[in-house]
């Protein structure tokens, strides 16, 4: 962990109706199969009003070991997308294995003098808190477009992904705070209380890796924040043990509350046969620290993503089961220069 500064908030500018949004493999390949669930992401885009444009690497059956590509060329396409004046937004395909090979390579100063939405989770939540610990960005943890605008949006309920579609379009083009995110039923309050702050985090066993290197987050990134976070297999013990590098670390002691987001294919939490809840290893590591904890949120890999975006205030009421975004993601269209 560092202790320098936390860095000052960097909203992209809002896009507007007809903006060029691009979706590129940012880590993981197309696998062949899944490129129908790939024109059903365009599609969802479409909807939301933006012209959309596959990047070159997003190739059916292209791949490098488990990468798209090298490292090296995932990089110089995705800087070339972030000094490309004509790109509004950029989503990510899918996650994957690869977005520690070039955290070294990413031009930090394109950002900071054009910055865009980059759209994912998964790996890319890695993306997110990297940008925001170097440039200030506010990263949008939300879905990616394979298995997610194309896969797990085209598993809910019409009225569902209308709403989710509405939601995501607010989010990239609005200028006023969304306030509060729609609550589903699986939202469970595992200690109550309220909380006002930034909202950071992303998978856990990234957040966790990437305070090792030189690109972690500053520790003062997390005073007074409401942590969010979620993960993909493994095992619950492995869960713990993160949280714990989190309290060693001293990060739990500076946050005002968390969101959990519901667990996907993590082995070892039935509680039939007398292994712990999510909530119960939550909890034991939290110990009598008066945090506030809302479980089983729509974040990550389980499902249809609510939109998280890394740096902005919200507002957490566990008992009442609300979690209410207070500021605007993006910056007012004809707005220049850097504004918080």
């Amino acid at each position: 962990m560092t202790d320098t500064a936390a860095p000052q908030l960097l909203r992209p500018r809002a896009l507007v109706p007809g903006d060029l949004v691009v979706v590129a493999a940012l880590s993981g390949p197309l696998h062949a199969p899944y490129a129908p669930a790939l024109e059903r992401a365009v599609a969802e885009i479409e909807r939301m009003g933006f012209r959309v444009r596959l990047a070159p690497l997003l190739r059916a059956g292209r791949h490098r070991w488990w990468s798209a590509a090298r490292p090296e060329e995932i990089a110089e396409e995705f800087n070339g997308l972030l000094r490309d004046p004509e790109v509004r937004a950029i989503v990510a395909h899918d996650g994957g294995q690869t977005v520690f090979g070039y955290l070294d390579l990413i031009d930090f100063d394109a950002i900071r003098a054009d910055p865009k939405p980059v759209l994912g989770y998964s790996d890319i939540s890695l993306l997110h808190l990297v940008l925001y610990a170097r440039t200030g960005l506010v990263g949008f943890h939300a879905d990616v477009a394979t298995p997610g605008l194309g896969g797990h949006w085209q598993t809910a309920s019409a009225a569902r992904r209308a709403e989710l579609g509405r939601l995501y379009a607010t989010l990239l083009t609005g200028t006023e705070p969304i306030g509060a995110l729609p609550a589903g039923p699986s939202w469970e309050c595992w200690r109550p209380g309220r909380a006002e702050g930034p909202l950071i985090g992303g998978v856990i066993n990234r957040l966790v890796l990437a305070q090792a290197t030189p690109f972690a987050l500053p520790l003062e990134c997390f005073d007074g924040a409401v942590l969010f976070w979620e993960e993909l297999g493994g095992q619950a013990s492995h869960v713990w043990t993160y949280l714990q590098i989190l309290r060693h670390s001293g990060v739990l002691d500076r946050i005002s509350g968390m969101v959990v987001g519901v667990p996907a294919a993590i082995d070892g939490l039935d509680s039939s046969d007398g292994s712990p809840t999510l909530a119960e290893i939550v909890l034991d590591v939290l110990g009598d620290r008066d945090i506030p904890v809302l479980g089983n949120v729509e974040v990550g890999h389980a499902g249809p993503n609510l939109p998280m975006p890394v740096g902005i205030r919200a507002a957490l009421d566990a008992e009442q089961r609300t979690l209410s975004l207070l500021e605007p993601a993006v910056r007012p269209h004809g707005m220049t220069g850097p504004v918080g």
